[in-house]
């Protein structure tokens, strides 16, 4: 019966994987893949030049064992390299080289030590190849909590259970960062966006939004282990186990994470050494098929001090951003966060924080705790004069200021029409100017999207913002006396 290479390979799967540890050969052999057999040959092709040397020092006896069983003394096994990975216009290169041992006894067993021996491997790959061939014995010196790596359950995650994707408010700003970080909470390691990159600036939700995808794992996979760490951490640890000489305790223990989550890759900038022992586990865990999710405060492109071989790393998956959140999410996570805190504020409250506070969530946030312990203290009911008076020292006053508030009072008094009438739906021909005039002002003098400008106008949409906006132009360049009244009108908004 004639074998073909994907038997044999298989075949001889089972007699290593009956030789060495899980570990080992979940690692070093699942990622091969058995190309052909010519004339007693088996070709397997193997990720990288590394990747060969490491079997070559290591597992050769077993792969030489297991060939003999298969095809007999006179059996041989060749290795296709993968070079060069391609892209949609090049296929991939390989390199075929053939086994460079000569089997001479026992298959010695892959330790620490031997996995240190001299050879082409940096000192950090040698640390991170040794670690993922090393016994379950050695976990038990990792200082970093490696010792339970018996039952991986009791390895801490280091998560905030607070972070999930159910109290992370969804908006234009960061939509796409959001469904990819779902799916792959879903789908861990399986998906295209492995690595996950996430960025944006300070106190837009980057932290909450992937620890929301390792609580979502650890809640529906509870055999994963989810690690989040800081670059800034993860550098601390690697220098540590530099000054207790346990680098290669500190790679066994991140060669165990299914999930690792990294925030604020930014920090690695410069460090070289760390940068190097990253992109090892890098390599070893994207191989194994695990998810690496990654945050940074600005695109990878935009990175400097990190190496080009990393940064290249970083864009195999799927990048995304978060932007500062518009004026209607202001308002939904200010909604959200007083709900679960149990607190009820009037809608002109949660209108005035999210005009006023519009950089980012942390910010937004730290408004909220502020007027709340100032409700509590002086015990009295939040409102609107009073979120003005507890945060005059935190918010810019918006009476010094030209927004929609100051436009519409504005324009209310000059036309005597009441305020709260420019937001009613009556269409008296002095409302409806009135209202279209501070309609006008509110799309040249602030910032604010003609669906959030309408907002503020009773809840109309953006169409009879634009209308209003075209109809006091056109009045303009047609009617003499109402340009006037335009001229008056802006000279109260100059000196604002």
């Amino acid at each position: 019966m004639l074998k073909d290479c994907h038997t044999v390979w298989a075949n001889c799967l089972r007699v290593i994987q009956a030789a060495i540890g899980e570990q080992s050969f979940r690692t070093w052999f699942l990622p091969i893949a058995p190309v052909a057999l010519q004339n007693n040959v088996l070709i397997i092709q193997v990720p990288s030049t590394y990747f060969y040397e490491f079997l070559e020092e290591h597992y050769v006896e077993e792969l030489k064992r297991a060939i003999h069983q298969e095809l007999g003394p006179d059996g041989r096994l060749e290795y296709s390299i993968v070079v060069d990975q391609g892209n949609s216009q090049n296929q991939p290169r390989t390199l075929n080289l053939p086994t460079t041992r000569k089997a001479t006894g026992p298959a010695p067993v892959a330790t620490p030590a031997a996995a240190l021996a001299t050879g082409p491997m940096s000192s950090s790959a040698r640390n991170v190849a040794a670690a993922a061939a090393a016994p379950p014995q050695a976990m038990l010196r990792n200082p970093f909590e490696a010792s339970k790596a018996v039952d991986r359950h009791y390895l801490h995650s280091q998560l905030n259970g607070s972070y999930t994707f159910e109290n992370y408010i969804e908006g234009d700003c960061n939509r796409l960062s959001r469904s990819a970080g779902l799916a792959v909470a879903n789908k861990p390691g399986t998906t295209s966006f492995n690595p996950l990159m996430i960025y944006g600036g300070v106190g837009l939700g980057k932290t909450h939004l992937v620890q929301a995808i390792g609580n979502h794992i650890k809640a529906s996979n509870s055999d994963k282990f989810v690690l989040y760490v800081s670059a800034e951490k993860f550098t601390n640890q690697f220098i540590e186990s530099l000054r207790a000489n346990a680098v290669q305790d500190f790679a066994n223990f991140y060669l165990l994470v299914d999930i690792l989550i990294l925030d604020d890759v930014q920090f690695l900038s410069g460090k070289d050494k760390t940068q190097e022992m990253f992109f090892h586990i890098f390599n070893h865990l994207h191989q194994a098929g695990k998810q690496i999710v990654m945050t940074s405060d600005r695109p990878p492109r935009d990175l400097v001090g990190l190496e080009d071989r990393l940064l290249s790393r970083f864009k195999w998956g799927l990048t995304a951003d978060l932007q500062s959140p518009d004026f209607e999410t202001r308002m939904a996570i200010i909604q959200n966060k007083m709900q679960q805190d149990g607190i009820d504020i009037p809608p002109q409250v949660v209108e005035y924080l999210a005009h006023s506070v519009n950089t980012n969530v942390r910010e937004l946030e730290g408004v909220l705790i502020s007027l709340v312990a100032q409700s509590s203290l002086n015990r009295r009911e939040i409102d609107l004069e009073m979120a003005k008076q507890a945060l005059r020292h935190i918010i810019e006053e918006v009476e010094a200021e030209v927004n929609i508030d100051f436009i519409q009072k504005t324009c209310a008094e000059y036309f005597s029409v009441p305020l709260d009438l420019l937001k009613a739906k009556t269409r008296k021909k002095e409302v409806v100017t009135a209202r279209q005039v501070a309609m006008y002002f509110a799309k040249e003098h602030t910032s604010h999207s003609l669906k959030s400008i309408g907002h503020h106008f009773g809840g109309r949409d953006h169409s009879t913002v634009i209308h209003s906006v075209q109809t006091v132009s056109d009045l303009i360049d047609s009617d003499k006396s109402f340009r006037g009244q335009i001229v008056e009108l802006r000279k109260k908004f100059a000196g604002k």
